[in-house]
């Protein structure tokens, strides 16, 4: 019994208080602004530098990247935004009206993914119609992870004061 109470204060399920929560909170984010619609950001400024065959390799990963999104979510949308929508429903029931930290926690780390799934869309559909070669690909590819960095800014921002708030509620309740 003593290892499952290791465990259990290990992997404490108050999420906000505990610091696997945030480092997996760091590296999400750290990961979605590194990796730009599957093209490693060191990539893109490698293209902007030398051009030639490092340029073609970043058009061909966006090519190949932007297709394989589109095609998925143009297949099946409309069944994967229906699921999507039950569960963030599912899941927002269970964190805001129930009030279950964990589910609190995952909801602010999975709410502002639907949203830069929803701008890596669009974008793959700008690129698609026309901006997927060089300069252009580069410039589309740099605004874009400064979009997402801006939602990641924010998503960490409200996390942050949201869970240093539920943090000191609890510490004043107990």
């Amino acid at each position: 019994m003593e290892i499952f109470e290791i465990a259990l204060e290990v992997i404490d399920l108050r999420s906000f208080s505990n610091l696997w929560y945030w480092i997996a909170l760091a590296v999400l984010w750290s990961s979605v602004s590194h990796w730009v619609l599957g093209v490693p950001h060191d990539m893109i400024h490698r293209a902007r530098r030398e051009g030639g065959q490092a340029l073609t390799d970043v058009e061909d990963l966006v090519r190949i990247n932007v297709n394989r999104l589109l095609h998925v979510v143009d297949g099946g949308a409309l069944v994967f935004m229906g699921l999507l929508g039950f569960w963030m429903s599912a899941l927002g029931m269970l964190a805001f009206y129930y009030r279950v930290e964990f589910a609190q926690a995952l909801f602010l780390l999975i709410g502002p993914m639907m949203i830069v799934l929803w701008v890596s869309v669009i974008e793959c559909r700008r690129i698609a119609k026309g901006a997927s070669q060089g300069d252009a690909l580069l410039r589309r590819l740099t605004i874009h992870r400064r979009v997402i960095q801006v939602i990641g800014m924010i998503s960490i921002a409200v996390t942050g004061l949201y869970g240093t708030w539920l943090n000191i509620s609890v510490s004043i309740l107990n």
